[in-house]
């Protein structure tokens, strides 16, 4: 018997689909159901697979993994902000672990920095990254750090070649996608890729990336010599006005050099004048396209006045817990994922061989802490910002340049750069003198200098013009390596010292503090010094050898130091250094002093301060400038209602500028006003005022000088405007733009509205896809505060309001009870996108959060949320 013949047949009726059903809609109907229905498919199907491939990087953090090389187990374990703290026996496995877990969490980032530091980002992005690549081809980021390698401890060797082992057991065990979204995103654009294993050259070749975006006075050098085409010299320096001692500290304020030996209770002696060089059009079209090139090269840590840091520490008297206290806020570019990473490193006994119990800051592809506190001390860092770097011109006749009247030949070198997407690689010569490679022979606009352009009387034939060559102490090789490993274990001043003594390149100012009660400071780096003094505040005659650098440095004895200053402070805000009679030229560029005044005065405010006092003080909005400026302000009529809106919102300001604030919504737009209706008719686009402190110097001469010609706009041939001309007109168009920005009622406005924080990711971040944008980008955030602020999110008057650098981490350090400090970041310690520590600590960060920071095993334990033990894997 058939299986069917117990069953009724169907009649017709019954074969028709009940009425409304699928099969009942006419046919086009249907066909437009299948197509949405298939698109549903796809969706879902794309859904799927993008939640897989978004998933597939994020990191095993529990349980056990075995990996080739260790000598024993190591354990890592995370908090529920999943950084992380690593337990070894030996240092070879502490650092090995530090390679695999920063790999697992950011190794794109990581290999992103060293296609940066290798000038081979092209092979990457494709011709768009052609121009960075030979930028730093032709400096030789990668060659200089290959020969820094010979130099280094045999000690530090050991342990950048561990980290390395760790970071390529984790590239050995993973295919791209597997290691970050960002690769399977670029497999997409054609790149068919496989990373090549890690090596210690990676990890000191981002010390360059360091040196580069903190390198000093180069800009200013260019900023000046395009001014210089139509401005006199005393109009330029009218623009650059001297540091105000006499109103802004200095961070050392005894001492100075005794027989080559700086000494704290003796006093300085004699400065240095600027030397300025005869410069025309042609020259400063050539300097101004340079600048515009160099502009373009990726952002690694930020540049511009933005970059900065406050650090200060105050000893046990001026402490509530009888011991130092310790802050540092370094004020750096804003990227996604932002450019520290947390974690600690602990030798589970701490012997001569194992000497790690250190917790901090670092950067991924570079192992050791590079700020932070071990078992005994703590230290900060804010830039120093000396002049160590010069730009030559050189009068280069095919390949021989111009020297102390006689052709020298030019040292040459082939780079070859692969690109993506073309058959062929890149070829070029990089060239250099005696002072360095010429940067103006990697750009077409750049390869000459006009014909016309007039120099000293003796100067040699124009011809072709004249080339532009750099010197910068990063190219010289150095043990700044050394310094890392060597911090991280020193226990005492003295250990500390020895250790910054190699910190060449990017001399930053050294804030220390420990466990003894002693507190301190030290300036260390490269610091050139010059045969004709201070030549680098313009370019200067490469072929003259009286405006070479000596082949001598400032003596790291002779450099400013202090321990246990007689008022127990030590603030650094990148102000001055030291007081003008210091014998050395260390550079002029600094910060003028608002912040670290600010932060001066209000540790005075109490007579001991605590950790959350430390956390409150970098959370401080005041601007410095506005009490000077506001009065101005005030002083001028408004003849409407309307326009005197915004005004009156200044009459009763405090000088806070908190994201809510309407009279920093207003202030700031004004300040933005006045910047651009003073200076841009008569500068330069290139060199417009960004508003930071040196114009609050600038402004302060011209508001008590109302007829300056600076306040004249030259684009009125029949009115000659003055001082309450100009705050006038700023003051109504700062009104019309808020007014467009936000809304008409001026107590409507605030300034977080506009001075917003988006975190871009440095690779991906500016693509032209828009959903690839929304991958990887996270942005938005209304913060408040400002340029040269202590809470310091910096924007650019020239631009906009949006946040351009901005305190990339705080840290407060408790040396009384380590487990009491404070710490926080600027995102969170994943690169990967959707990861629950993406951002988990941005928003707390906007908020003015901090997070607990254990350290001791105790606190470390009760904290942890997983623990991976990394385990020897099995030979044979």
């Amino acid at each position: 018997m058939s299986d069917t013949a117990d069953r009724p047949t169907a009649s017709a009726a019954d074969s028709e689909p009940p009425r409304g059903s699928f099969r009942s809609w006419p046919g086009p109907a249907r066909w437009t159901t299948y197509v949405v229905g298939l698109l549903v498919l796809v969706l879902v199907a794309g859904l799927v697979v993008g939640v897989v491939a978004v998933r597939r990087p994020f990191p095993t953090t529990s349980g056990e993994i075995a990996v080739p090389g260790l000598a024993g187990e190591v354990e890592v374990v995370r908090d529920e902000n999943g950084i992380p703290q690593v337990y070894a026996d030996t240092a070879e496995d502490l650092f090995y672990a530090q390679g695999f877990v920063q790999a697992q969490d950011r190794f794109f980032e990581m290999d992103f920095r060293r296609h940066v530091t290798a000038g081979r980002l092209s092979e990457l992005l494709g011709p768009d990254a052609l121009e960075t690549d030979k930028f730093i081809r032709t400096m030789g980021w990668r060659r200089v750090a290959e020969q820094e390698l010979s130099l280094l401890r045999p000690e530090t060797l050991r342990y950048l070649e561990a980290y390395s082992a760790g970071v390529n057991a984790y590239i050995d065990s993973h295919t791209p996608s597997q290691m970050s979204l960002e690769y399977t995103v670029l497999a997409l654009n054609g790149l068919d890729y496989t990373p090549e294993e890690w090596s210690p050259t990676d990890s000191v070749a981002w010390l360059k990336a360091m040196a580069w975006d903190l390198r000093g006075n180069m800009a200013e050098e260019i900023d000046r010599a395009i001014a210089s085409v139509n401005h006199t010299a005393e109009e330029i320096e009218s623009l650059y006005p001297p540091y105000p001692y006499g109103r802004h500290r200095p961070i050392i304020e005894q001492g100075g050099v005794v027989d080559g030996v700086f000494e704290q209770e003796a006093t300085g002696s004699t400065s240095r004048k600027p030397i300025r060089p005869p410069l025309n059009a042609d020259l400063v079209e050539t300097l101004e396209e340079l600048g515009d090139d160099l502009e373009a090269m990726p952002e690694l840590l930020g540049r511009g006045s933005g970059i900065g840091s406050n650090s200060w520490v105050v000893d046990g008297e001026h402490s509530t817990t009888g011991a130092p206290i310790l802050a540092n806020d370094p004020h750096l570019g804003i990227s996604m994922p932002g450019i520290w990473y947390q974690m600690g490193l602990h030798c589970r006994e701490l012997t001569e061989a194992c000497p790690f119990d250190v917790s901090g800051f670092t950067f991924s592809g570079l192992p050791g802490v590079v700020i932070g506190h071990n078992h005994q001390i703590a230290w900060g860092f804010t830039n120093l910002g000396p002049d160590v770097v010069d730009l030559y011109l050189e009068k280069v006749e095919g390949n021989q340049y111009l020297y102390d009247g006689r052709m020298r030949p030019l040292v040459t070198r082939d780079e070859s750069i692969e690109v993506l997407g073309r058959d062929e690689p890149f070829t070029f010569t990089v060239r250099s003198t005696e002072h360095g490679p010429l940067l103006s022979d990697v750009s077409a606009e750049l390869s000459t200098v006009g014909a016309n352009s007039p120099v000293a009387e003796e100067a040699p034939p124009r011809d072709n013009g004249y080339a532009v060559a750099l010197s910068w102490t990063a190219l010289v090789p150095s043990r700044t390596a050394d310094a890392i490993f060597m911090i991280d274990a020193a226990t005492d001043w003295d250990e500390f010292r020895a250790a910054a003594a190699q910190f060449a390149v990017p001399a930053q100012n050294l804030v220390y503090a420990d466990r003894d009660g002693h507190v301190g400071y030290q300036a260390p780096g490269l610091i050139p010094i010059r045969k004709s003094g201070n030549t680098g505040d313009y370019p200067v005659e490469g072929w003259l050898s009286s405006n070479d650098w000596t082949g001598n440095y400032v003596p790291f004895e002779a450099l400013p130091n202090v321990l246990d200053p007689e008022d127990g402070i030590i603030t650094t805000a990148n102000q001055a250094v030291i007081s003008p009679e210091y014998p050395y030229y260390l550079g002029d560029s600094w910060a003028y002093g608002y912040r670290s005044q600010r932060i001066m005065d209000l540790l005075g405010t109490k007579a001991r301060l605590s950790v959350e006092d430390m956390v409150e003080l970098q959370l401080d909005t005041r601007n410095g400038f506005a009490p000077t400026f506001v009065p101005y302000l005030l002083d001028v009529l408004m003849p409407s209602q309307y326009l005197a809106a915004g005004q009156r919102l200044l009459q009763a300001w405090d000088f806070d500028q908190p994201a809510d604030s309407s009279a920093a919504a207003y202030y700031n737009a004004v300040w933005r006003q006045t910047m651009e209706r003073t200076f841009h008719d008569q500068l330069r686009d290139s060199i417009r005022p960004d508003g930071d402190d040196r114009w609050f110097e600038v402004m302060r001469r011209l508001l008590a000088d109302p007829r300056n010609s600076w306040w004249d706009d030259i684009e009125t041939d029949t009115v000659v405007e003055t001082r309450d001309d100009i705050l006038f007109a700023a003051m109504a168009g700062a009104r019309d733009e808020l007014v467009r920005l936000q809304a008409r009622r001026a107590d409507e406005w605030t300034w977080g509205h506009h001075h917003r924080m988006n975190l871009e990711n440095e690779s991906l971040g500016q693509s032209d896809i828009g959903l690839v944008r929304w991958l990887f980008n996270r942005g938005g955030y209304e913060v408040g505060g400002g340029g040269s602020i202590v809470n310091a999110t910096n924007w650019d008057a020239a631009e906009d309001y949006t946040v351009t650098a901005a305190p990339s981490m705080r840290m407060v350090v408790s040396l009384e009870d380590f487990d009491d400090s404070r710490w926080i970041n600027l995102t969170g310690v994943s690169g990967h996108a959707f990861s629950d520590h993406y951002t988990d600590q941005t928003e707390l960060w906007v908020a003015g959060e901090t997070l607990r920071w254990p350290f001791s095993r105790d606190a470390v334990e009760s904290a942890t949320e997983d623990t991976l033990t990394l385990v020897p894997a099995e030979t044979g």
